[in-house]
């Protein structure tokens, strides 16, 4: 596929070494090794590209080898997948819902804006192959969210992308990134078109909970663990960068997708313990950049929820969210009634 709005090829045409060959299990077997060695709790492996699916099922199944290998301690693992869903073979399918990996289909709204941001390398759209396939996935029983990024085209019809995702049961809709630099995108998101987005999809959102018919909006849910008092599962909605890591297809390790590039290289897991990637200097510098909270944030009524948004949706100078103005209104919009439904799965919990 040839997706316009990709934010990973953006940054590869940005490193010395942009496009990379696909993992070698060699490259797999060391990275588990590494993580195993110095893991102590839970582990989540997520598998995104370029798109995954193309390693093949003879891939994952030596990922789980390797991990019977190396998972000495019997580490509870889980795993996730992030597929454009446009070929996915029956062992493919049979592989995913027997492993109970958690797959996020990308699916942009409806037909039209899908077919328009998602085209394949011949230019032709692909939202009939890849809807076909998420319903193939969701038939085997593989657990399945829709990736919806919303951009101006998604953006000025909220009804149609909601309701065209929604039977999916978990949804994201995702903000188109601009470039790391340079003129923004010619299907930029406004912010007055992507606050009229999120108050049309949590008029849908509230609407399905109270009907009893539920749907997960990741965004929203995590603003109701917020008003909970539990933490954000998103790391862009806890106001600071978490650490994590990015292992490369050769081994080059990253503190973040979004930011997989030169300055912020941790090492190779070929000579690089992870626990020193986490501890590097490397990774004190990228962490303390999203710890500034700007004066205008300090004194917004509605900064314990938006936090300041994802570091990489904030000017770099202000270090002000893109979104602000469309959160700020957002909250006077949807707030108190945000509250009432935490109040009420409280009540529903009891």
């Amino acid at each position: 596929m040839r997706c316009p709005h990709c934010f990973y090829a953006d940054e590869m045409e940005r490193r010395k070494r942009g496009l990379r060959p696909a993992m070698s299990t060699e490259t797999l077997e060391c990275a588990v090794r590494a993580i195993f060695a110095d893991a102590d709790g839970p582990v989540s492996l997520l598998f995104q590209g370029g798109e995954p699916t193309l390693a093949g099922v003879e891939f994952y199944e030596a990922l789980l080898r390797f991990e019977e290998k190396y998972n000495a301690k019997k580490l509870p693992v889980a795993h996730a997948m992030q597929t454009n869903g446009l070929e996915l073979s029956d062992g493919m399918i049979d592989f995913l819902a027997r492993e109970r990996f958690l797959v996020g289909v990308s699916l942009d709204g409806f037909a039209e804006t899908h077919d328009a941001a998602r085209p394949d390398a011949q230019g032709r759209g692909t939202f009939e192959r890849v809807r076909a396939n998420l319903e193939r996935l969701c038939g085997a029983g593989v657990e399945c969210s829709a990736l919806c990024v919303v951009n101006d085209a998604v953006a000025r019809k909220p009804e149609a992308a909601f309701k065209t995702l929604a039977r999916y049961g978990r949804v994201q809709f995702i903000p188109c990134l601009d470039p790391l630099d340079g003129p923004p995108r010619a299907d930029a998101l406004a912010p007055e078109r992507y606050l009229n987005f999120l108050e049309a999809a949590f008029e849908l959102y509230e609407r399905a909970y109270y009907a009893g018919r539920p749907v997960s909006v990741r965004n929203f849910d995590n603003w109701l663990l917020i008003l909970l008092g539990l933490p954000p599962e998103s790391c862009g909605m806890a106001g600071r960068c978490a650490p994590g890591l990015v292992v490369e297809s050769d081994g080059e390790l990253y503190p973040c997708d979004f930011y997989a590039l030169d300055e912020w290289r941790l090492g190779n897991v070929a000579d690089t313990r992870l626990a020193d990637a986490l501890r590097s200097e490397t990774m004190r510098r990228f962490l303390e950049a999203s710890f500034v909270v700007p004066e205008r944030c300090r004194e917004c009524r509605w900064y314990p929820l938006c936090r300041d948004g994802c570091r990489r949706e904030r000017d770099p100078e202000t270090h002000v969210n893109h979104w602000c103005d469309a959160r700020k209104a957002f909250f006077d919009f949807a707030a108190e009634r945000m509250a009432a439904m935490a109040r009420d799965m409280r009540r529903r919990a009891r």
